[in-house]
Parts: C-alpha cells; sequence; structure tokens
C-alpha cells in the first residue's frame, strides 16, 4: 500500500515508455510542449474524475453516474447563467450538486445496502435525464470571458487551470490514500466490510463521504467543460465512464476492492491519454480508439488474474 511502485506499477512505467517512444517516432509534434499540454487538455475531466473512482473501486464499489453528474453541472450551471445569475454564483450552486448526487448514491448503497452498478446506473440515467430537460436540444453558450479563459488559456505560463487541478488533486489524494488514515479505511473496507465494522469503523458514513467526493469532483469537471470548449449541451460527459474506469482497473486498482495504488492510476491515465493523442497523429478515427480502450480495459481486469493464477501454479 505504501510501495511506490510494485510490479504492475514497473510494468505500467514500461508500457508508458515505450507508448512514448513510438509515438515519438511516429510524430516529432508528440513531445513537444504543447501537445503534451493538449494531450491532458482535451481529457481534463476524464482524468480528474478517475483519480477519486480509485477510491470508490478500492472501496469495492462502482459509480457509473460520474459523466452524467459532469452533465447535469455543466448544464445547471449553463441554464442559471443564461437566467442571469452571475458566473461565479451559479459556479458555487453547481459543485453543492455533485455532493447531493453523491450522497443519494451512496445512501442507497451504504444504509439500504442495494449493489453500487444497480444505484449508480439508475443515477446515471436520472442525472442525463436531468441534464437533457434543462438544455433539452440547446446549445447554451456565451459565458464571462474570465470563466472562459479559465478553461482555454494558461494559468501559469503554458498550463491551464484543469491540468494545475489534476497536479494539486492527485497530490492530495496521494496522500490520503496512501499515508493517511482515511485511506487505510478504505483499503480494509474494501477487504472485508464486514470485518471492517467488527473493527469498529463506521463504513457506511465512509461510503457515503466517497460518494459525495465522487459526486464532487464530477460536477468540479462539469464545470471545467464548460469553461474549456465555451459552450454545453445535454449530452456533455456522456460516454466518459468506460475511459474513467479503464484508467483505474489499468492502474492496478481491483474490480473486487482492497487494493490499488494512485501511482499506478496516475501510470494508466498517462498511457491511455498517449494512446489516445498518437491514434489522433496517425488520423485513427475516434470510434477505433474507444474500441481500443474497451480492449485496454477488458485487458486491465484479464491480465492480473491471470499473472496471479500463474503465481499459485508456480512451483514453490
Amino acid at each position: 500500500m505504501t510501495r511506490v511502485l510494485g510490479p504492475w506499477e514497473t510494468f505500467l512505467l514500461a508500457v508508458l515508455v515505450l507508448v512514448y517512444a513510438a509515438n515519438a517516432w511516429i510524430s516529432p509534434q508528440f513531445l513537444t510542449v504543447g501537445n503534451q499540454i493538449n494531450l491532458f487538455q482535451l481529457s481534463i475531466e476524464k482524468i480528474i474524475i478517475a483519480l477519486v473512482m480509485a477510491f470508490v473501486i478500492i472501496n469495492a464499489e462502482i459509480d457509473l453516474s460520474v459523466g452524467s453528474m459532469m452533465g447535469l453541472s455543466a448544464c445547471a450551471f449553463a441554464t442559471l447563467v443564461e437566467a442571469g445569475t452571475p458566473a461565479a454564483l451559479a459556479c458555487a450552486l453547481c459543485l453543492g450538486i455533485g455532493p447531493a448526487g453523491g450522497f443519494l448514491n451512496g445512501w442507497f448503497v451504504a444504509r439500504l445496502g442495494l449493489p453500487s452498478l444497480v444505484v449508480t446506473l439508475a443515477t446515471l440515467i436520472g442525472f442525463r435525464g436531468l441534464a437533457r430537460i434543462l438544455l433539452e436540444d440547446r446549445s447554451i453558450g456565451g459565458f464571462p470571458d474570465w470563466f472562459a479563459a479559465l478553461g482555454q488559456r494558461g494559468l501559469i505560463g503554458p498550463v491551464p487551470l484543469g491540468l494545475l487541478s489534476f497536479l494539486v488533486l492527485f497530490a492530495l489524494l496521494y496522500v490520503v490514500l496512501e499515508k493517511g488514515g482515511f485511506g487505510r479505511k478504505t483499503y480494509v473496507i474494501g477487504v472485508s466490510r464486514d470485518v471492517a465494522e467488527f473493527a469498529g469503523l463506521d463504513t457506511a458514513r465512509h461510503k457515503i463521504l466517497i460518494f459525495m467526493a465522487s459526486g464532487l469532483v464530477a460536477s468540479y469537471a462539469g464545470l471545467l467543460f464548460a469553461a474549456r470548449v465555451g459552450a454545453v449541451r445535454g449530452d456533455v460527459g456522456q460516454g466518459f465512464e468506460l475511459d474513467i474506469i479503464t484508467m483505474a482497473l489499468l492502474g492496478g486498482v481491483s474490480i473486487f476492492g482492497g487494493s490499488g495504488t494512485l501511482t499506478g492510476v496516475g501510470l494508466a491515465i498517462l498511457i491511455v491519454l498517449s494512446l489516445r493523442n498518437g491514434m489522433s497523429l496517425m488520423n485513427v478515427t475516434g470510434h477505433i480508439q474507444t474500441g481500443v480502450v474497451g480492449l485496454l480495459l477488458i485487458a486491465s481486469v484479464l491480465v492480473p488474474r491471470l499473472g496471479a493464477r500463474l503465481a499459485r501454479r508456480a512451483p514453490a
């Protein structure tokens, strides 16, 4: 839990080096500063949510509603601004939508004992429906210049707010997960909720807090998207769950809970972003890119299980 690079993380690092080398050979533009920033910027909402998704899965749960929550937050912001609400106040109000939705998810899962797969699938549909109701088939833009600048221009040199947010959030969550008591509780509950409760942990409260954090980060990602793109539609964030969950699982987070590191998730994020960027530089269509990510999702679950099976069969 406290190791910086375990066997899986070392493997991911080797894969990342190969991907970077291949992309640099394919296109000299790949290693330029502008392209590297663009690599993060085009998927910044996904990678921010992937960091907190690691907590959810380590806790032996899943949150399929993050893309819809992101879309609902962005659509609510656009609707409020269009109605004359100051953008700063609209941001604050929309940041409250995520924790509220996360609390709803957590309460059904932790208090009523419903499977998180079913609950968050239902809220995926529900949150998306609310976003569609707010905007219908319209697109709303024309946000204040200062708001658009936060998503489209460098905040410190060429580095935009989204990338800075990712770096700060990664550092914060790394300490929380792998160095703090909250992280240790997350692992213990993920291994066995019954054992954690026997040890006196309030597992329901812990799960609700994690789902609320997931909702908060998703709503923040929705605002980042609105600032970066400059316009919002009802389908914002649709399908983002595939990339987000792939990054977490590819990073070594077990789908069964109880194991994984944020270091591995960070390496997986770089691999997925680099693969997508490399394919874009080769003019590979988005549908094929999505198919490759889907294969990565299968591999991220299959390869560790095959490795564990081979290790058990190996002679002592």
